[in-house]
């Protein structure tokens, strides 16, 4: 999966998208100035590729909302409970009703996928921060729970995020690489139990391992290590889904070499998809030197039918009650 560099295609750029390896895109701010030139691009993205393309964006709420200006502004996750008055069952009827509508407008513009939600815990993460539910593990489930209810009201499948939990790092695996010290029995016990808990409620289609390092479970981060995903989320969770590496340009996947090393790594230690973003260069050195086949048949299971075109949405009922939640 990579990322295209404005609000249309370039040649370039065309010419990647009819690479073999290719299956997704992931789209970026600098990809959107309004709704009609974002369907006119996703057209173009998916009329170019060879493969059926998985499109995706980062579209959380709060500060990680790529697509704003035409779009509903949506709340921080970190923010629910306490706009609902700190009552749990206020804020689930919320976060079900975001879900649904973070979902159902992506999906009127034929975009497949947000990378949510995030399952970290709000710890000593900047990088996370509010982008999390809450601190207390019991309420991410029951918010996260209710979250993906309202994704899948509206056809799209959920990725969970950052496995095994990024929120208990001080350092941003953006521009660092994190370590967690803390004990096996407490990372599994506390963070990851989020994580096994939503599975074990049939919840997660995909998963994205974080750039972290824990040093008690393995030397590797989570995203290229086969502990982490062929043994602890494949084997003993028995996770089936689609696992996405977290972005390789980032400076916490440095540890695995250069691009097509980065990816190899990813796709060897249990990835599915190799994503790759804001490095052209990279991209393209992956695709003419990395050995990681064809999109694998798990990715296409996130493809689902669009339900309601954008006019049919905003004249929902639905609709209508999710605006007032945002005031």
């Amino acid at each position: 999966m990579l990322d295209v560099q404005g609000h249309t295609l370039s040649e370039e750029e065309r010419d990647m998208l009819d690479h073999p390896m290719v299956g997704g895109v992931i789209l970026f701010t600098r990809n959107y100035d309004n709704l009609n030139q974002l369907r006119d691009l996703v057209r173009e993205l998916r009329e170019a590729a060879r493969q059926s393309l998985v499109i995706a964006v980062d579209h959380e709420g709060g500060r990680v909302q790529r697509f704003r200006h035409g779009f509903s502004r949506l709340p921080a996750m970190g923010s629910i409970l306490e706009r609902c008055n700190h009552s749990l069952g206020s804020a689930q009827k919320s976060a079900t009703e975001l879900g649904w509508l973070m979902a159902a407008e992506l999906r009127a513009m034929d975009i497949d996928l947000s990378f949510a939600p995030v399952l970290d815990m709000h710890g000593i993460s900047d990088v996370i921060g509010d982008r999390a539910f809450h601190s207390d593990g019991d309420v991410i489930v029951h918010l996260a729970a209710a979250f993906i209810h309202g994704m899948q009201d509206a056809n799209m499948a959920s990725c969970g995020k950052h496995f095994p939990g990024h929120g208990n790092v001080k350092e941003d695996s953006h521009v660092a690489i994190p370590r967690d010290l803390r004990s096996k029995d407490e990372i599994f016990n506390k963070d990851m139990a989020v994580f096994t808990r939503l599975h074990q409620m049939r919840l997660l289609d995909a998963l994205m391992p974080a750039h972290v390092i824990y040093p008690a479970v393995d030397a590797q981060p989570a995203g290229f290590s086969k502990i982490w995903i062929e043994q602890v989320l494949r084997q003993q969770l028995g996770f089936a889904g689609v696992v996405f590496s977290d972005d390789l340009s980032m400076q916490g996947a440095a540890v695995a070499g250069d691009y097509a090393e980065r990816a190899e790594a990813a796709i060897n230690a249990g990835c599915d998809v190799a994503l790759i973003c804001n490095n052209p260069q990279g991209a393209m050195q992956i695709l003419d030197n990395a050995n990681i086949g064809s999109p694998t048949l798990p990715m296409r299971t996130l493809k689902r039918p669009a339900t309601l075109t954008w006019r049919e949405l905003q004249q929902s009922d639905r609709w209508q009650y999710s605006q007032r939640l945002l005031d």
